[in-house]
C-alpha cells in the first residue's frame, strides 16, 4: 500500500421486516429462525470482530489507517450500541484510523431514539445516513417502509443534538403512484431540516422482489423513465436553492460534507468488505464473502475468511470501471484517458449538450444536466 486510501464497509444483514422492493443480502428474524442458523443481532459482533483479525493476519499487506469506514445493511442500528462500538474499537486497534475519518452508519428512522445515537456519537460514528424514501404515506405503504415521515425529523434532531458532524437522508423517487405533489412535499420538508447531504436514487424494479410481483399482476403500474426524469430535476431543483450541489449523479451536498467513503468506490480506490455478502477491493481484485449468515459465520467459527469468490481486474476492467465511475462524478474523467474512438465519441456528446463545454476545453469531460440524466448510456458509447 502506498498512496491509495483503505475503508472499510461493514455489512449488518438484519432488517425488521423485508421492504417490498429490496433485493439485499437481508434476513429478517423469521427467516433466520427458518434457516435454523444461529446468527442474530446478538451473536454478530464477536464474530465481525473474529474476521477483522483474521483479514488483518491473512492480507497483512493491506493494514493501514482507515480513511472511512461504513457500517450499511440491512439495518445496522438493530444491533445494540455496544457492539458496534466494539467492531469499530476493533477496526481502530487492528488498522488504525486516519485523523479525519468518517464513520458512517445507516438507519431507520424508527430504530433509534436519543440514547441510542448519543452512545454511537460517543463510540466514535460522526455520520449517519436515515433512509427517509419519501413523507408521503401512500408511498411509504407501497415501499412497505415502517417509519412515519415524521419520525425521520425527530430521528435527525436527535442526531443533531447528539453531535453528529453529517446527516444524510435517502430519498427514493419515481414509485407507483407517487406525484409531484408528494415529491414536493418531501424535499420542502427536506429543506426545513438540519441536513447536509441527500442521496435519491430512481426506484429500480428488481426481479423476484414483492414489488415486481404486483406489478407483474397489474396491480401496480411500471414506473415511468420520463416521470423519474422529471422528477430528478425537482429534486435538483430543491436542493440547489438550499445551497446543495451535486456531486455525483444521486448525491448532494452543502460545501464540505460529501460522503469521502462513496467518493472512494468511485474512485476505485481499495476497502474491506466484512460481514456476510461484502464485497472488498484491493488494486484490482475484488472479492466477495459468502452470502448466508449461516455460511459465513460458519467459516469464521473455523477461523477461514469467508470468501465467496474472487476477481481479477483485467487492464480492460479497469479503464471500463474507470470510466463508469468517474464520469458520474462532479470532478469527471481526464479527456487524455480515453482512447481514440472514445474521444471521437466525447466530441459527439459534447456536441449533443451532455459535457460542459468550458470543462472539455479544459481536458475533462463532466456532465451537464442532461448528461447527467442520460449517464448510463453515454458510459457504454464511450466503452466501445
Amino acid at each position: 500500500m502506498t498512496d491509495r486510501t483503505l475503508g472499510a464497509y461493514v455489512h449488518v444483514p438484519f432488517c425488521a421486516s423485508r421492504c417490498g422492493y429490496c433485493d439485499f443480502n437481508t434476513y429478517t428474524a423469521s427467516e433466520l429462525t427458518r434457516d435454523s442458523t444461529t446468527v442474530s443481532p446478538a451473536t454478530f459482533s464477536p464474530r465481525l470482530i473474529s474476521e477483522i483479525r483474521l483479514t488483518a493476519e491473512v492480507n497483512h499487506d493491506f493494514v493501514q489507517p482507515l480513511s472511512s469506514v461504513f457500517f450499511g445493511g440491512g439495518t445496522p442500528t438493530l444491533l445494540a450500541t455496544q457492539d458496534l462500538c466494539a467492531i469499530l474499537a476493533e477496526l481502530a486497534n487492528t488498522y488504525g484510523l486516519s485523523p479525519d475519518c468518517e464513520v458512517t452508519i445507516e438507519a431507520n428512522p424508527d430504530s433509534v431514539d436519543q440514547t441510542y445515537l448519543a452512545q454511537l456519537k460517543q463510540g466514535g460514528f460522526n455520520r449517519i445516513s436515515f433512509g427517509h424514501q419519501s413523507s408521503s404515506s401512500r408511498v411509504l405503504q407501497i415501499l412497505d417502509r415502517t417509519h412515519t415521515a415524521g419520525r425521520t425529523w425527530q430521528a435527525i434532531n436527535w442526531a443533531r443534538d447528539a453531535g453528529f458532524e453529517h446527516i444524510n437522508v435517502d430519498l427514493i423517487y419515481g414509485t407507483p403512484h407517487e406525484t409531484d405533489a408528494d415529491l414536493l412535499q418531501t424535499l420542502a420538508e427536506v429543506s426545513s431540516a438540519p441536513v447536509d447531504h441527500v442521496s435519491a436514487y430512481s426506484l429500480i424494479v428488481e426481479p423476484g422482489t414483492r414489488l415486481a410481483a404486483s406489478i407483474k399482476r397489474g396491480e401496480l403500474p411500471m414506473p415511468s423513465d420520463d416521470v423519474a426524469a422529471h422528477r430528478y430535476g425537482l429534486i435538483d431543483d430543491a436542493l440547489t436553492q438550499i445551497g446543495m450541489s451535486w456531486y455525483e449523479v444521486s448525491n448532494w451536498s452543502l460545501p464540505g460534507a460529501q460522503c469521502q467513503h462513496n467518493i472512494g468506490y468511485w474512485q476505485n480506490q481499495d476497502w474491506l468488505g466484512l460481514g456476510p455478502g461484502a464485497h472488498a477491493h484491493f488494486n484490482g481484485l475484488r472479492r466477495w464473502n459468502v452470502k448466508h449468515p449461516a455460511a459465513w459465520a460458519n467459516s469464521v467459527d473455523e477461523h477461514e475468511l469467508p470468501i465467496g469468490d474472487t476477481e481479477a481486474l483485467t487492464p480492460a476492467d479497469i479503464f471500463r470501471e474507470n470510466i463508469m465511475l468517474g464520469l458520474r462524478l462532479k470532478t469527471g474523467i481526464p479527456i487524455d484517458s480515453l482512447t481514440d474512438s472514445g474521444v471521437l465519441v466525447a466530441n459527439q456528446a459534447l456536441a449533443e449538450g451532455l459535457l460542459e463545454p468550458n470543462e472539455f476545453s479544459n481536458g475533462a469531460l463532466v456532465l451537464t444536466y442532461q448528461g447527467r440524466l442520460l449517464a448510463d448510456g453515454l458510459v457504454a458509447r464511450l466503452w466501445d
